[in-house]
């Protein structure tokens, strides 16, 4: 039986954050309660209950100075107030992209439009999200969003705000997108579907296709569990839901070749792996088939032909052939110039007696009873089968480049040379390709052709999908605040692009700097690696605004840091007044030199003493933090004090 775990089984990104969360304020020593529990899985709520984590129904139940988590469903805003009443320390675990719908719903509302929600009604995540407005529909099929519209003559000017329910399928959140493009001229549609959740159901359905059967595993009252069967269900006809490894049942799966895993986003890593370790010991009594001495005796007398490939046992290596037992009444034996393609290697090295081996049969002589077979050609042969398969699957493969020519790289795979057109070598057109050669790269095989025996690869598409797959997890876990390591791609004049991996995002020239600057050219260059921080982001529009400078980098707090009144210091004169001069204390700070503070005797302007670009040194006599105003004086620095003077 062949057991296939799908890799976006368990926890995604929300859950994750609300346990992890959960798990902290445990450690805390405080009475810790959740408003509900904190994710649809009764094993996770044990868990907690054992660190002493307990479950409250309503605001009411929560304790003066406990602190109450809310679960990762999200709540009514309504709710955070009773919270806040009642004087406990509130810890939200809702998903964030669960919280964007909030916000979604709660604007829309405030811009004059008629939120409409897909989602099952009775779902905690849907009464979360109602009630961030005064008014909503709520709809859990096509059908009753269209029944909706008939009946009550909705108008087609209606201002509508359309989002869905984080883990609703694609296809029921398209059917009822579609009715309201048609219905609605002055709609909204904001697609709030989880992209992980998107991911895993695409999986659960392309891994549903190809197996006999599916388990899926998670508690039955989660929805996108109970979503996950369903979808399974379409494609496959033995479906079995859950909720723990204790529940399979041996005689599920008798007669199966091939199961197949998933499980919802709130069932924990350990109950899959223990699904998975249970699976994999039961083995279906079908599946062993004792063979009968008819077919013993076929074997024993089946002919053999040229061309074929057969399996065999090593029986004796000797001075010049290696003799091989094929179960049959010939002799089969490999000449030594046919076992491997490295003329240096010796048969021994790589064959010893007992050793089952796959060999070509290329001559076969029945009046002899001897068979004549070949490990080299059927080595070749596999390489050219995994190249086909490699092309077929999509499956990359790691080369070494060997030589640059004027069409591309040419590649060593398995032997085989790939070549590698410019265009999909990765280097921008024009590029240098010379220091390619030598190095270990990914690519994927695009055409093989045996009888030209031409193998067409491309680093490009795997460098690309690994960039979708970087774009879907930052995607899947930005949050405002969360920073990246970043390279700076282009400069525009407004400011400049960051790639945080996958992504790009741009820090406005506004960001880039505490001081006044005019192109961002000023600060950073392409190819500058950064760090930067999010400021706000839109997952449908794909906009990303990011932050580089930081509080740290304000001239003013590195001022109040490393500066005192009394210090004493140079200083630029950088700007002359008819009331006195600035000077420049560090780049983005100056200090105001009062024209009285200029020289220790009257003087008409300050441009009789001072020049702008001069070089004084000053002390600083005042410091007005809340206006961030700071005094400067030269003449202190002129008058002998009076005990010097005795």
């Amino acid at each position: 039986m062949s057991v296939t775990v799908a890799k976006s089984a368990g926890f995604c990104f929300g859950v994750n954050r609300a346990v992890e969360l959960v798990e902290q304020e445990a450690g805390k020593g405080k009475r810790v309660v959740t408003l509900g529990p904190i994710i649809h899985n009764r094993h996770a709520v044990d868990r907690f209950a054992s660190m002493g984590v307990q479950v409250i129904q309503s605001p009411e139940e929560a304790e003066v100075g406990s602190t109450v988590i809310i679960r990762s469903h999200g709540v009514p805003k309504v709710i955070y107030e009773q919270l806040e009443r009642r004087g406990v320390e509130i810890v939200d675990a809702t998903c964030p992209f669960v919280k964007r719908i909030h916000d979604i719903v709660s604007r829309a509302e405030a811009e004059g439009r008629l939120p409409v929600i897909i989602g099952t009604r009775s779902h905690p995540e849907i009464q979360g999200i109602a009630g961030w407005c005064g008014d909503c529909r709520i709809f859990e099929t096509p059908e009753q969003l269209q029944t909706w519209i008939e009946k009550e003559e909705i108008p087609s000017d209606l201002p509508i705000c359309m989002v869905s329910q984080t883990t609703s399928t694609e296809s029921l959140w398209k059917m009822c997108a579609e009715i309201a493009k048609k219905q609605f001229t002055n709609l909204k549609i904001f697609d709030t579907i989880c992209k992980a959740t998107e991911f895993r159901q695409s999986e659960a359905a392309k891994l549903s296709s190809i197996c006999q059967a599916m388990v899926v595993v998670g508690d039955t009252h989660s929805s996108n569990t109970g979503r996950l069967a369903m979808i399974c269900r379409e494609h496959c006809d033995a479906v079995v839901l859950v909720d723990n490894a204790t529940e399979l049942d041996p005689e599920f799966f008798r007669g199966v070749a091939d199961v197949g895993i998933t499980a919802g986003a709130s069932t924990p890593a350990w109950i899959i792996k223990e699904v998975n370790k249970t699976m994999s010991e039961i083995v279906t009594t079908d599946a062993v088939q004792e063979e009968s001495f008819a077919e013993l005796l076929e074997q024993s007398i089946k002919t053999l032909n040229t061309g074929d490939k057969v399996l065999g046992i090593v029986t004796g290596i000797g001075a010049t052939e290696v003799q091989i037992d094929l179960g049959t009444k010939h002799a089969g034996y490999i000449p030594y110039d046919e076992v491997s393609t490295d003329p240096s290697v010796k048969p021994e090295d790589i064959l010893k007696v007992g050793d089952e081996i796959e060999v070509f049969v290329v001559r076969v002589n029945d009046q002899e009873g001897t068979c004549q077979l070949s490990k080299k050609k059927l080595d070749g042969m596999k390489v050219w089968d995994e190249m086909a398969a490699y092309a077929e699957d999509k499956t990359a493969v790691e080369g070494t480049v060997t030589e640059e020519n004027k069409g591309g790289l040419v590649a060593n795979v398995k032997g085989v040379r790939v070549f590698i057109p410019a265009s999909q070598s990765g280097i921008a057109k024009g590029g240098d390709m010379t220091g390619m050669v030598g190095k270990t790269v990914k690519m994927k095989i695009t055409e093989v052709n045996r009888a030209r025996r031409r193998v067409i690869g491309s680093i490009r598409a795997v460098s690309s999908e690994a960039r979708k797959a970087a774009q879907e997890k930052i995607w899947n876990e930005i949050q405002e605040g969360a920073k990246y390591h970043g390279v700076v791609k282009s400069l525009t004049s407004y400011g400049a692009f960051v790639d945080i991996g996958g992504v790009d995002g741009m820090v406005h020239v506004s960001e880039l700097s505490w001081n006044r600057i005019k192109t961002p050219a000023e600060v950073v260059k392409v190819g500058d690696e950064i760090e930067v921080y999010v400021i706000s982001f839109d997952p449908v529009k794909h906009k990303i605004s990011l932050g580089y400078k930081t509080a740290e980098m304000n001239p003013w707090n590195q001022f109040m840091t490393n500066y005192n009144v009394g210090d004493v210091f140079d200083a630029k004169i950088v700007k002359l007044m008819t009331f006195g001069a600035f000077a420049e204390i560090l780049p983005g700070v100056d200090g105001l030199i009062h024209i009285s503070q200029i020289a220790d005797k009257r003087i008409g302007k300050p441009e009789d003493v001072l020049a702008e670009g001069q070089d004084v040194q000053v002390k600083i006599t005042d410091v007005d933090a809340e206006n961030k105003r700071i005094s400067l004086s030269i003449r202190a620095l002129l008058e002998q004090p009076a005990e010097d003077a005795e």
